[in-house]
């Protein structure tokens, strides 16, 4: 594991030392999960899906809808439903 010392900024910004950018693949607009708890911060390097990810989970949602016979009418109530919950 490699352990680099870095600080915030006034703005909230935090460096990510370059040895630890260059060994995990970081690139100016990586996304971050961001994690607190106590006194720990975790960044977790997430990818977002692409537009062929996202295409291709729609497909399936879909298919399973049709299969189980779910209309849009069954979407709206349990929209409905859920926000009357809260």
């Amino acid at each position: 594991m490699n352990v680099e010392l870095t600080k915030i900024s006034p703005k909230g910004q935090v460096v990510i030392p370059q040895a630890i950018r260059n060994m995990l693949k970081i690139r100016p607009g990586t996304h971050f999960a961001v994690y607190g708890q106590g006194e720990n911060i975790i960044f977790k390097k997430i990818e977002l899906p692409s537009v062929e990810d996202f295409r291709a989970l729609t497909k399936e949602t879909s298919r399973i809808a049709r299969e189980r016979k779910i209309t849009k009418k069954d979407i709206e109530e349990a929209i409905y439903d859920v926000r009357a919950k809260k």
